[in-house]
C-alpha cells in the first residue's frame, strides 16, 4: 500500500510541475479588492475552458495553465463590466492584475465560457457541463464532480460538510425533498445548474429570526428543451444465472412547467438493486418535522416493526423489488400551491447468516454461541402524501400536510443454535400511521411574527411472533418459567402484540425584533401522549389448540393491558445577539410534565417540573467559514413498550419484562463544529466535536439462565451515567483535476450493563481513517483510489475483542470514441481480529454502454457485478451483551444486457 501512495504522490508532483500558475488581484475603479469575482482561463488554441478560480476576501486569484500556451484570461464581477486578456505562458509564474468598471463604463465582452462555479450570496450556482465528462447518467454522477459536494455512505447529499434537507427540481419539491430519491433517478444529461441554497428557510417570513446556518437546499435548474416537455429514461435488461432468467424494467419521467411538475419513477428487477429499502422507507418524513424538536423533550413512541434482517445487495443471496413513485405539484394560482406524492415498494429477499456471538463476561457461565440462519423476507410498503399552502400575501401562510403509511411484512426463518438446536421462527407484521401537519405564519409588521405549528400521530402496530423449537431439552428451563405444557412433540409459542399510539404536538411562537441586531423569541408549547399496549403469549398444541399458559414468574402477570399518557405543558425563551462576527442564542425552557400509567389496577404517576437551558454561539469568520457551539439539556422519556410488567417475548432467547416505575433521564449534549469552504483554492475542512452524557438513563438488567445463551431482561433507571462521545474531521483539496480527501472518525461509548446482577462498564471504541484521490477530467478518463481502515475495540466487561477492517478500491470509468462509456470499480476487504484474518473478501463490477453519439436516443449497455464471483462478506456487531462476528452469504455473478432509451 505505501508504495501505491507512493505513485500516488509522484502523479500528482508530475502533473503540478507541468503546469505554470498565474495569480493577481482584481479590484473596482477606486481600487477596493472585489471578494468571489469569477476568473476563467481560455485556451486559444482549442478554445476550451483549461482552468477557472473565484477571488477571496483580498480580491486575489490564482490559476494553473500549461506551459508556453496562449490564453485569454476573462474577469467577471455582479455590476461590473467583464475584463479580458491576453497571455502567453512560459515556464515561469505570472503575475497579473485586474481592475473591473462599472457597468457603464466600457462596451460588453463576450463571455465565451459560463462559469464553472458562481457564488451569489448564500447561493452557490454550479454549471453541470463544466464538470461532465460524458459518462455520467444520474444526477448523483454530477454531483460527486462538484468542489464542496459529496455524497455519503447512506446516499445523502452533503455541501459543506452538512447535509442536504431539501431537494427541488426548477423550485418544487422532489418528493418533498428526498436527496437519495433524486440522486438516483434525475437523469443527468437534463441537468443545466445546480443551485446550492445556504442558509435556507422553509418559510420565507422567519429568515431574519431563525438560525438558517445548518439549513441547505439544491435547486435543479434543468436545460431548454426539458421544460414543458416529457422527459426522462426507460431501461430494459434481461440475464441468465443458475437460478433463474434475471430481469430490469426502470421508466423513469419526468414533466415541469410553471404551473406542474409530474414526476414517475417505476423499478422491476431481481438483480439485487434497490431502489428504496425499508431502511429509506423509514426514515421517509415526507418533511414532517416535530414542532417541538428544539423544546428539549425527547419522546420516543417505540418502534414494534418485525426485526428485519439487514437487506443490501451485497448481504443477500437474493433480492426481488418492485417499486412505484409519483410526484405531483400544481399551482392554481400565484397564491396557492398543491403537491403530493405516493409511494410503493415490494420485495422478497433470501438471507443466510452465520454468525459467532461472544458475551460479555466469561465468568458468567454464558456459553459463546454458534448460529446458522436461512431466512426469506416479503415485504409491501405503501405511503400517501397530500400538501397545500396558501399565501395569499407576504405576511400570510398556511400550510397543511397529511401523510399516511401502511405496511405488510413477514419473516421466515429457519434457524439453527449450538446451544439450543433448530428453530423455525415466523414474523409478521401489518401497521399503519396516519399524520396531519398544520402551521400558520402570521407578520404583524416587521418587529413583530407570530407562528403557530400543530401536529398529530395517529399509529396501529400488530407484530406477531412465533418460535418453534425442536429440540425441547434445550428450552425446558424457558418453557417452565413460561408455563408451557411439555407434553408435546416441540415447543411451539407465539405472542400477538398490539400497540396503539395517539400524539399530538403543538406550539406557539412570538418574536419580536427589537432591532438590527438581536431579537427575543417567546414559545408555548404542549406534547400530549397517549399509548395503549396489550400483548399475549400463549402456545399451538399438537391436535391444533390454544393453550393459555401461566407463568411461574410471581411477580410479573401473564400477558398485558396497559394504558399510558404522557404530557409536557412547557413555555421557552431564547434572545438571539449579533455582535460583529458572533451570534449568541441562549436561551431556557420551562416544563411541567405528567406521565401516567395503569396496568392490572395498579397506578403509576410521575408529575415534576424542570427548567432546561440551552445555548448557541456562531462565529461567522468569513463567507463560508464558521465555527459552531451549541449545548443542549434535554428530558428523555421512554415509550409504553418499556413500561408494561408482563412479560414479553421479543425472540425466543430473549423475555423481556418492564418496569412501571421508570421515570425520565437527563441528558447533556455539547457541540462544536468547524467549517470552511474556501472557493479561493478549492478546500473544503470540517471537523465537528460531539459529547453527550445521560444521567437515570434506562438501562437494562438481564439474568440468564444458567449454561444458557435464554436470559429475562428489565429496564430500570441507573444511578451510573453512561457517556457518548466522538471526532470527525474531513480535508479536501482540489489541486487542478485532481481531488484529494483525507478524513479521520473515532467514536466513544461508555455504558453500564447489568447481567446476572453483576455490573459491568462496557466501553467501545471505533476508529476510522479514509483517504482518497479523485481526477475530473473532460476528456480523459477519471478515476477514484481510496482506502479505508477501521479498528473496533470492544471492552465489555472481562471480554475484550478487537476488530480490524482494511479496504482498498478503485473506481474508473472512460469515454472512448466518444461512443462506448466503460465503467468499472474493484474494491478489497480484509476482515480480522488481532491474531488471525477472519475473511477476506473483493468485489468487482463493470460495465461496457455504446450510444451511437451524444444525440442519440439509445443506448445499448453490457453488465456484470460480483465479476469474481465472491461469495461471502463478513462483519463485526456489538451488542449490549455481547459482540458477534456475522459471515453474510451473498448474489452470485450476475450478467445482464440493457437497453436504454432516453425521452
Amino acid at each position: 500500500m505505501k508504495y501505491n501512495i507512493l505513485l500516488v504522490l509522484l502523479l500528482i508532483a508530475g502533473v503540478t510541475f507541468a503546469q505554470v500558475r498565474i495569480e493577481g488581484v482584481v479590484k473596482d475603479s477606486i481600487g477596493t479588492p472585489l471578494e468571489l469575482a469569477n476568473v476563467i482561463a481560455i485556451n486559444q488554441a482549442t478554445q476550451k475552458l483549461d482552468s477557472y478560480g473565484i477571488t477571496n476576501d483580498e480580491g486575489r486569484y490564482k490559476l494553473s495553465l500549461e506551459k508556453n500556451t496562449s490564453y485569454t484570461i476573462q474577469v467577471s464581477y455582479v455590476g461590473m463590466k467583464t475584463a479580458q486578456a491576453a497571455i502567453e505562458t512560459t515556464d515561469q509564474p505570472i503575475l497579473k492584475d485586474f481592475v473591473l468598471q462599472s457597468d457603464n463604463a466600457l462596451d460588453a465582452v463576450e463571455l465565451v465560457y459560463e462559469m464553472p462555479v458562481t457564488v451569489k450570496g448564500d447561493t452557490i450556482v454550479y454549471n453541470a457541463d463544466s464538470f461532465r465528462s460524458g459518462t455520467e447518467r444520474k444526477l448523483g454522477d454530477v454531483l460527486k464532480k462538484l468542489p464542496g459536494v459529496e455524497l455519503n455512505d447512506d446516499g445523502e447529499i452533503e455541501v459543506e460538510g452538512k447535509t442536504v434537507g431539501k431537494v427541488m427540481v426548477e423550485g418544487k419539491d422532489f418528493f418533498d425533498g428526498d436527496s437519495k430519491l433524486a440522486v438516483e433517478n434525475i437523469p443527468a444529461n437534463a441537468i443545466d445548474k445546480v443551485e446550492v441554497l445556504k442558509n435556507y428557510a422553509e418559510v420565507s417570513q422567519l429568515r431574519g429570526v431563525t438560525n438558517n446556518q445548518d439549513n441547505i437546499a439544491i435547486n435543479i435548474k434543468l436545460k431548454e428543451g426539458k421544460k414543458k416537455f416529457w422527459f426522462g429514461t426507460v431501461t430494459g435488461g434481461l440475464g441468465d444465472s443458475d437460478k433463474e432468467t434475471l430481469y430490469l424494467a426502470q421508466p423513469k419521467l419526468f414533466y415541469y412547467s410553471p404551473e406542474y411538475s409530474v414526476n414517475l419513477i417505476g423499478d422491476l428487477n431481481n438483480l439485487g438493486e434497490v431502489a428504496f429499502t425499508r431502511r429509506d422507507y423509514f426514515k421517509f418524513t415526507g418533511g414532517f418535522r416535530s414542532p417541538s424538536r428544539s423544546s428539549g423533550t425527547n419522546i420516543n413512541i417505540g418502534s414494534n416493526d418485525i426485526g428485519f434482517l439487514t437487506v443490501q445487495n451485497n448481504r443477500a443471496k437474493y433480492i426481488n423489488t418492485k417499486f412505484g413513485a409519483a410526484n405531483f405539484s400544481y399551482s392554481p394560482s400565484k397564491t396557492l400551491d398543491l403537491s403530493g406524492f405516493a409511494i410503493f415498494s415490494n420485495s422478497r429477499t433470501d438471507l443466510q447468516e452465520d454468525r459467532f456471538v461472544t458475551f460479555t463476561d466469561p465468568d458468567l457461565n454464558i456459553p459463546d454461541e454458534d448460529t446458522e440462519s436461512n431466512t426469506t423476507q416479503r415485504s409491501d410498503l405503501g405511503m400517501l402524501k397530500l400538501s397545500t399552502s396558501y399565501k395569499p400575501n407576504v405576511n400570510n401562510q398556511l400550510d397543511y400536510d397529511v401523510l399516511a403509511r401502511t405496511s405488510k411484512e413477514s419473516q421466515d426463518q429457519i434457524f439453527f443454535s449450538s446451544v439450543l438446536g433448530n428453530i423455525d421462527q415466523l414474523e409478521n407484521t401489518s401497521p399503519y400511521s396516519f399524520n396531519q401537519n398544520l402551521n400558520y405564519y402570521y407578520t404583524l409588521d416587521e418587529n413583530n411574527i407570530f407562528a403557530f405549528e400543530v401536529q398529530h400521530l395517529l399509529q396501529e402496530e400488530d407484530p406477531f411472533y412465533n418460535a418453534i423449537l425442536e429440540d425441547k431439552a434445550n428450552y425446558d428451563n424457558t418453557a417452565n418459567v413460561l408455563g408451557l405444557d411439555n407434553a408435546q412433540i416441540d415447543y411451539n409459542v407465539a405472542q400477538q402484540k398490539i400497540v396503539k399510539s395517539n400524539q399530538i404536538d403543538a406550539k406557539l411562537d412570538y418574536w419580536n425584533v427589537l432591532n438590527a441586531k438581536s431579537d427575543i423569541n417567546f414559545t408555548l408549547g404542549t406534547i400530549y401522549s397517549k399509548q395503549d399496549f396489550d400483548s399475549d403469549i400463549f402456545q399451538y398444541l399438537d391436535n391444533g389448540s390454544i393453550f393459555n399458559p401461566t407463568n411461574t414468574f410471581p411477580d410479573y402477570p401473564d400477558g398485558n393491558d396497559i394504558a399510558y399518557t404522557f404530557s409536557d405543558v412547557y413555555l421557552g425563551l431564547h434572545y438571539r445577539l449579533k455582535s460583529g462576527i458572533f451570534t449568541f442564542t441562549p436561551g431556557v425552557s420551562a416544563h411541567a410534565y405528567s406521565a401516567k400509567n395503569n396496568q392490572f389496577n395498579v397506578g403509576f404517576t410521575d408529575n415534576f417540573f424542570r427548567v432546561l437551558p440551552d445555548f448557541n454561539t456562531r462565529v461567522q469568520l468569513k463567507n463560508s467559514e464558521q465555527i459552531i457551539f451549541n449545548y443542549r439539556m434535554s428530558t428523555n422519556f421512554t415509550d409504553v413498550n418499556q413500561l408494561a410488567r408482563g412479560l414479553v417475548l421479543n425472540n425466543y432467547n430473549a423475555l423481556f419484562s418492564g418496569n412501571q416505575e421508570l421515570e425520565s433521564a437527563l441528558a447533556h449534549n455539547v457541540n462544536l463544529s468547524y467549517f470552511s469552504f474556501n472557493m479561493f483554492n478549492y478546500t473544503n475542512v470540517v471537523a465537528r466535536l460531539s459529547y453527550s452524557k445521560t444521567v437515570d438513563r434506562i438501562r437494562t438488567t438481564s439474568q440468564f439462565q444458567p449454561g444458557s445463551v435464554v436470559r429475562v431482561s428489565t429496564p430500570f433507571n441507573s444511578n451510573f451515567a453512561d457517556e457518548n462521545a466522538s471526532a470527525n474531521a474531513r480535508l479536501e483539496k482540489t489541486l487542478g483535476k485532481f481531488r484529494v480527501r483525507v478524513s479521520g472518525n473515532f467514536d466513544y461509548s461508555k455504558f453500564n450493563q447489568f447481567i446476572n446482577n453483576r455490573r459491568s462498564i462496557n466501553k467501545n471504541y471505533t476508529y476510522t481513517y479514509r483517504t482518497g484521490l479523485s481526477t475530473n477530467f473532460r476528456e480523459a478518463p477519471n478515476f477514484e483510489i481510496s482506502y479505508r481502515h477501521s479498528i473496533q475495540d470492544n471492552n465489555q466487561g472481562e471480554n475484550k475483542t478487537t476488530f480490524f477492517t482494511r479496504a482498498p478500491s478503485i473506481e474508473f470509468d472512460a469515454l472512448i470514441f466518444k461512443k462506448f462509456t466503460f465503467k468499472t470499480d474493484y474494491s478489497y476487504n480484509n476482515f480480522s481480529n488481532e491474531d488471525i484474518t477472519i475473511n477476506s473478501f473483493e468485489f468487482w463490477n463493470a460495465s461496457l454502454a455504446y450510444k451511437k453519439d451524444q444525440d442519440s436516443k439509445w443506448e445499448l449497455e453490457l453488465r456484470a457485478t460480483n465479476l469474481l464471483d465472491t461469495q461471502s462478506q463478513n462483519r463485526s456487531n456489538i451488542g449490549n451483551v455481547s459482540v458477534s462476528e456475522v459471515e453474510y452469504f451473498i448474489q452470485p455473478r450476475f450478467v445482464t444486457f440493457r437497453l436504454r432509451y432516453e425521452l
